[in-house]
């Protein structure tokens, strides 16, 4: 079943009315399209939790620091679409540009702490973005409940952070990383891979486990890094913005596993920037 594209808030409101109004949870999905299977298996733990799933498609302009990474960002709404009948969502929320941003806006929810590390760092801006539009979509829609994966793991937290601090009434739920048969984490960006670079990219993924062996082991994470790192450099990835391994609570460094912790990688591989993590 084809769900309804809206991109009119007036219209979304006129739907998710009725919901509240008869009682019904609603789940929201929030994507930038491009969708895969990861996105998919949101979908799918969204269907399964509430009564109501609404998929938001927006390509967010404020989330980008490089605008030709924004302009190379993968657009396939019509695709997307298709690979949504067989999930019989209630709603697809694109909105327009002038819906999410209309003239005069200026409002901007920043997080503090959580958003000074790896992608925040690298990325300046970057969550202040998704803190803003995200916030934008909880409330537009009226969400219950919302679901992320935690490929990205960073934004999960950011998110959650946000949401318990300004009182949202939504339950943040995570959702494991979906990988294809070699190991990468499936990301929108992998479309922007050449054929000879996706052969490259499940490097990434082994190096993250090969350093949790190695701390399994006993050895020191700076020198599993510092291998790690040359190792990538000399398959082919051309810049590494980071290899930490960080507290799974609040992103703080660490040097053991002593604490639930997680290993996080950036790094980019023929002028696409990928981005890993695995728990510890």
């Amino acid at each position: 079943m084809t769900a309804p594209i809206l991109r009119k808030l007036d219209d979304l409101r006129e739907m998710t009315n009725g919901w509240r109004m008869s009682g019904e949870s609603i789940g929201v999905v929030p994507t930038m399209g491009a969708l895969h299977d990861g996105h998919l298996s949101l979908v799918a733990a969204a269907k399964k939790t509430c009564n109501r799933v609404i998929v938001t498609i927006f390509v967010n302009p404020k989330q980008f620091n490089n605008p030709e990474d924004l302009k190379n960002y993968p657009r396939t709404e019509e695709e997307d679409a298709r690979k949504l009948e067989r999930f019989t969502v209630d709603a697809l929320w694109v909105p327009d540009g002038d819906q999410m941003y209309p003239d005069g806006f200026a409002t901007t929810v920043s997080v503090a702490g959580l958003t000074d590390v790896m992608d925040g760092a690298y990325r300046p801006g970057h969550f202040d973005g998704v803190a803003t539009v995200v916030t934008k979509l909880f409330t537009q829609t009226s969400a219950s409940d919302a679901f992320f994966g935690e490929k990205d793991f960073q934004q999960l937290l950011v998110v959650r952070r946000m949401a318990a601090d300004l009182d949202l009434p939504i339950t943040v739920h995570g959702c494991p990383t979906i990988r294809d048969i070699d190991g990468l984490a499936l990301s929108s960006r992998n479309l922007l891979l050449s054929d000879r670079a996706r052969t490259l990219a499940p490097r990434l993924f082994e190096e993250l486990e090969g350093i949790a062996e190695g701390l399994s082991k006993g050895e020191a994470v700076t020198t599993l890094q510092e291998k790690a790192k040359d190792r990538l450099l000399k398959t082919g990835f051309t810049e590494i913005d980071y290899i930490d391994l960080r507290a799974q609570s609040d992103l703080s460094l660490v040097e053991d596993t002593s604490k639930p912790a997680r290993l996080f990688a950036a790094a980019y591989l023929a002028g696409v920037r990928l981005i890993d993590n695995i728990a510890v």
